[in-house]
């Protein structure tokens, strides 16, 4: 097989979120597709049996579908959606006459198209038992972020923001190009942009709309007065409302005096006529996800501290009367994105990060007790998202060198320890590049430093032999967080790197999650010392084995991988033969205010004035005269977690420190690998990066920027 070229990251697909019919015989699930003339991601919807009996069936290709929820009586299948109309995108590469294309723009100018102004998310809904396109259910101004079907299936309640006359007069005066004006702490998150002053509520859409002869706005839907967003980071994070069987409307907010200044986040139920909101806890966690159990008795939800994120995150559940911890002496905390599953008004499955491996609990509500399960998943594999209705769980596995797809089985043989007979493999949404580009094999390895023993993952091509072959170069990724953690998983990039002979190292140093809150905590409030230590340890290992060329090590990561990167190449110079940090953190002091993240450093370093020493001593830019090692400096131009000003600090910093370095900027990104022109461009720019400075690559140039080798 060929090395994977990088520009066929746009025949890619990923998976999104996945849902469970209520009879348990079809799932929905999302996608992500590439369109190269629009150079932007397109989401799809589509629907499959659970058993496998018939391929997905595409529902829709539109900008932004997300959160496919079906109806109580899974007829109705309503999805979050921000196009006028359901255009059909191209994806992928394939070869399309100009004359279709130019058909299809006028019919999307006939349309409405995209327009002047894009238009905002909505809830559509198809109906599957009569068929048809999907009908347009909601028309907010402002759009709607998040909705939940109502019990009997008529009604929705919808999170949409309300501008009040003068706001929206604010608003039209921004998008003109006018200043910004505020005086809020939280003056801006990172993907949302500068923050302002509308008030997001919720409201209940009627049965006109759910049946779709009118959409509901503002005006027409009933608006609940006292279940309104607030907090620091309501922008992002939703009120996340659940309807119960028993009447009330569960949601998340804040009614504090400092919403800027706190990550508290309380759960709330509110009666669908309105009236007032009830507290059930008592403003000192951060809750989310809140679920209510079948017969609408229970809620479970996460609570984690608010001031402290190595402390894990726990499922509560709140019985009526008070809610109990059920996972709290687990000592690990609850997987990003993770949701509860009742299957039963006293059982649910949930997912929880367990020693680097994202896998599913069952837990007992009632005795507020819970069960590791699903050994069936293996070593080898990601759990990435859960949905239980009916008889049938539906979740996503994601394997390096089999891809990552849709899989349903039965709930009873989630206790299965070896693969079940009746795992079902939903889509093959990645067929084309793994049966044509040669995908990595992945084995854990272990080290220790410190006392500590620690883990990571190691990605290989086919045809390296640890122990046997020689030593190969060796590309350290390091994952953000820092509380997080890596795992085997499909990733495009991991398969870039391999298919060129790089072994891909990915260590879970400490500070991360998944081994408990002692494992983490040694991090917080020094950065740059026990991370670094364990990361320089692990490749250092690698070596010793001798399957890592001590000469041709290279840095990669992200967001706190980039941070890391900053450590070590000021630390231990000679580790690296060359780095790319990105979207990086190297000034702590100066990157308060300008990133959106100020109640994290407060909870972490107290404020700049008052730590200065810890805060400084946290700073690679303060030790950047050690830097040897060549540096690829990569920055969103929006950035507003890891601002472009500290990538610019430590670019100019390293080149008069003597380092030689090279700065990338995506003018309008933030924080994220962006649309698939700039993640193809950031592999050129990584891979060139790497090929200029390996000592055993005689001619850096004999690979073109799209990964194909030179003919001369």
């Amino acid at each position: 097989m060929s090395e994977l070229l990088l520009d066929a990251y746009y025949d890619l697909t990923q998976v999104g979120e996945v849902a469970v019919s209520p009879d348990g015989e079809r799932a929905a699930f999302t996608t992500t597709e590439y369109d190269p003339d629009a150079d932007e991601s397109v989401a799809s919807l589509f629907v499959a049996p659970t058993d496998g009996s018939r391929d997905p069936h595409r529902l829709t290709r539109v900008s932004g579908a997300s959160s496919p929820t079906w109806s109580p009586d899974g007829d109705r299948l309503a999805f979050l959606a921000s196009r006028d109309e359901d255009n059909d995108l191209r994806v992928g590469r394939e070869a399309e006459d100009e004359e279709d294309e130019e058909e299809e723009e006028e019919e999307a100018d006939a349309n409405g198209g995209n327009g002047d102004e894009e238009p905002k998310s909505q809830v559509w809904a198809f109906d599957l038992a009569l068929g048809g396109d999907a009908a347009q259910i909601t028309d907010f101004e402002e759009g709607v972020r998040e909705f939940d079907w109502a019990p009997d299936g008529e009604r929705l309640v919808v999170t949409a923001r309300d501008p009040t006359d003068a706001e929206s007069e604010y608003l039209e005066e921004r998008r003109d190009g006018g200043p910004v004006e505020t005086e809020r702490v939280q003056h801006k998150l990172d993907g949302v942009g500068y923050l302002d002053t509308v008030t997001s509520y919720l409201f209940v859409v009627g049965e006109d709309a759910v049946l779709g002869d009118d959409a509901a706005d503002a005006d027409s839907a009933r608006k609940l007065e006292d279940a309104y967003g607030r907090g620091a980071f309501e922008g992002l994070s939703g009120l996340q409302p659940d309807w119960g069987a028993g009447g009330e409307i569960a949601f998340v907010s804040y009614r504090g005096d400092d919403p800027d200044s706190t990550l508290v986040t309380d759960v709330f139920t509110v009666p669908p006529e309105g009236g007032d909101a009830t507290a059930i806890t008592d403003g000192d966690l951060t809750c989310n996800t809140p679920t209510w159990s079948p017969d609408g008795e229970r809620l479970a939800f996460s609570a984690g501290d608010d001031t402290n994120w190595c402390i894990p995150t726990e499922a509560r559940v709140w019985d009526g009367d008070e809610h109990v911890p059920v996972t709290g002496d687990l000592d690990r905390t609850l997987a990003r994105g993770s949701s509860f599953e009742w299957v039963d008004d006293g059982t649910f499955y949930t997912l929880v990060g367990d020693e680097a491996r994202t896998r599913i609990l069952e837990c007992d509500a009632a005795a507020a007790d819970w069960e590791r399960t699903f050994e069936a998943q293996g070593d080898d594999r990601a759990v990435s998202g859960l949905s239980i209705d009916g008889d049938t769980a539906a979740l996503g596995l994601s394997h390096p060198s089999e891809g990552h797809d849709p899989y349903a089985l039965p709930v009873d043989d989630l206790a299965a320890d070896e693969e079940p007979d009746s795992l079902t493999r939903l889509a093959e949404l990645n067929d084309d590049l793994t049966d044509e580009y040669e995908m990595p094999e992945v084995r854990r390895v272990t080290f220790e430093n410190d006392g500590w023993e620690l883990s990571g993952v190691l990605y290989n091509p086919p045809d390296y032999e640890p122990g046997e072959s020689d030593p190969a170069p060796t590309v350290c990724a390091i994952h953000g967080g820092p509380v997080s953690y890596d795992e085997p998983v499909f990733d495009f990039t991991h398969a870039a790197f391999t298919s060129r002979g790089y072994l891909v190292f990915r260590p879970n140093y400490r500070g991360g999650s998944s081994f408990g809150r002692k494992f983490c905590e040694t991090l917080h409030g020094q950065w740059g010392t026990v991370e670094a230590s364990d990361i320089a340890a692990g490749v250092e290992d690698l070596v010793d084995r001798g399957w890592t060329d001590p000469d041709r090590v290279f840095g990669h990561g992200f967001s706190y991988g980039g941070i890391a990167q900053g450590y070590l190449v000021t630390q231990y110079p000679d580790l690296f033969t060359a780095a790319a940090p990105e979207h990086g953190i190297y000034d702590l002091r100066s990157a308060y205010g300008t990133d959106d993240s100020h109640i994290w450093m407060e909870n972490e370093y107290g404020y700049p004035w008052e730590n200065q020493d810890a805060i400084d001593a946290s700073s690679a830019i303060n030790d950047i005269g050690n830097v040897e090692t060549p540096l690829l400096v990569a920055a969103g131009g929006e950035d507003w977690r890891c601002p472009p000003s500290q990538s610019e600090q430590l670019y100019v910093a390293a080149q008069q420190a003597g380092a030689e370095c090279r700065l990338v900027v995506y003018g309008d990104e933030h924080h994220n690998v962006g649309d698939p022109d700039r993640a193809i461009h950031r592999l050129e720019e990584i891979t060139s990066w790497y090929r200029r400075h390996d000592p055993e690559v005689t001619d850096p140039d004999a690979e073109d920027p799209h990964g194909r080798e030179s003919e001369e």
